[in-house]
C-alpha cells in the first residue's frame, strides 16, 4: 500500500524535509511511498466550467479537467495512493494559494456523494460503473510550515490542509503545526520537530487498509474539535458552538477557568469528511437546483434584458 508525499514549498526547503521525514516513517513502517513536489508544477485556477461534471453525467468512467497543465499529475497520485501526506507553507495566516487551486478543482469533481448516486444510476441502468479508486478509503497527515514566531499569523494553516479531505471522506490521523520556523532556522536542528513528522508518516503508515471506525490514531496538538483537532469555534452568541472546519455542533460550558464542550456522538458522525456529512452537502445543492431552476426559467427573459448593462458595463459607464 502506497503513501504519497506531496510538498507545496520550494524545492529541498522546509516543507520538503519534513515531509520526506514522514515519508521515512512511512517506508520503515512498510509501505511503499512515492514523493512529489509541486512548485514547479502549473497548476491553475478551477473556471468552474463544469466540464468534469459533464464527463460525470455523459457516462465516463473517469472524471477528468479540461485545462492542460499539470494539475492531473497530483490528482492521479492521489488516486493512486492509500494514504497521502501534505506540507505546505503558510504565507500570510492561510496556506499558499497553489495548495487551494488543486483542492478547488480535485474537491467538486470528485464528491463521493455524488460519485455515489451516479453509481447507483449507472449499475440500474446496467451502464459502466466509475473508476473504483474514487471510492477507497484513505488516512491523511498534514504539516503546516509557517515562518511567524506568533501563532495568529499562522492560525489558517492546519484548518485549510483539511479542506483537502471532505470530498473524498478521508480521514485525518494527525497534523504538525511547523510555525517559528524563521527562529529555527532549519527543521533538521529541531530534533523534537522531526520526531514529530516522523510519528506522523508512522500513523498514516500504520493506518492503512483498516476500516475508519478501527483507527483512532491522533498525532499533534488535540486543539478543541474532536474530528479535526482544530483549536476554532464559531461562537453564535449561545453555549452553541460549531467547528467551522468540520461544521458539527457543541455545547460550551466553563468550569473554573477552563473552557469545555460536549460534542454529541451524532456530531461527529456527521462531520464534512465522513458519508453522512457529504450527502448533507449534496442533498443541500440538489434542493438548490429544485427551487433555483424553475426561478431563472421563470425570469429568463427579463433577467436576460436587464443584464445589457451589465454586460455592456464599459459602455454603460461612459453613457453614464
Amino acid at each position: 500500500m502506497k503513501v504519497l508525499g506531496i510538498s507545496f514549498g520550494r524545492l529541498n526547503q522546509r516543507s520538503d524535509v519534513m515531509v520526506k521525514e514522514a515519508l521515512f516513517a512511512a517506508k520503515s513502517a512498510g509501505a511503499e511511498v512515492e514523493f512529489i513536489n509541486t512548485v514547479r508544477l502549473n497548476i491553475g485556477h478551477c473556471r468552474a466550467c463544469d466540464y468534469c461534471s459533464r464527463c460525470r453525467d455523459k457516462g465516463d468512467t473517469q472524471i477528468h479537467c479540461c485545462m492542460k497543465d499539470d494539475y492531473h499529475i497530483l490528482e492521479e497520485a492521489c488516486l493512486d495512493a492509500d494514504g497521502i501526506i501534505i506540507g505546505a507553507p503558510v504565507y500570510a495566516v492561510g496556506i499558499v494559494g497553489q495548495f487551494k487551486n488543486f483542492v478547488d478543482r480535485f474537491g467538486p469533481s470528485h464528491d463521493r456523494a455524488a460519485l455515489l448516486e451516479e453509481n447507483k444510476k449507472r449499475e440500474a441502468e446496467g451502464k459502466p460503473l466509475l473508476d473504483p479508486r474514487y471510492f477507497k478509503d484513505r488516512y491523511t497527515g498534514y504539516i503546516s510550515v509557517g515562518g511567524a514566531q506568533t501563532h495568529n499569523w499562522v492560525s489558517l494553516g492546519l484548518p485549510m490542509l483539511d479542506l483537502f479531505s471532505f470530498s473524498f471522506c478521508m480521514k485525518c490521523v494527525g497534523h504538525v503545526d511547523a510555525y517559528d520556523q524563521g527562529r529555527t532556522g532549519h527543521p533538521l536542528l529541531d530534533s523534537e520537530l522531526m520526531k514529530k513528522c516522523g510519528e506522523l508518516g508512522n500513523a498514516v503508515a500504520q493506518s492503512l487498509g483498516k476500516p475508519y471506525e478501527e483507527v483512532d490514531t491522533w498525532v499533534g496538538d488535540e486543539g478543541v474539535c474532536p474530528v479535526c483537532h482544530n483549536p476554532l469555534l464559531s461562537i453564535n452568541k449561545t453555549t452553541d458552538v460549531e467547528c467551522p472546519v468540520c461544521g458539527i455542533w457543541g455545547k460550551l460550558s466553563i468550569e473554573g477557568t477552563k473552557v469545555h464542550i460536549n460534542w454529541p456522538k451524532e456530531e461527529i458522525a456527521r462531520a464534512r469528511n465522513t458519508t453522512p456529512g457529504i450527502y448533507e452537502h449534496y442533498n443541500e445543492i440538489q434542493n438548490m437546483i429544485k427551487v433555483c431552476v424553475p426561478k431563472l426559467t421563470a425570469n429568463q427573459a427579463a433577467i436576460k434584458q436587464q443584464m445589457e448593462k451589465y454586460i455592456h458595463f464599459d459602455q454603460t459607464i461612459k453613457e453614464m
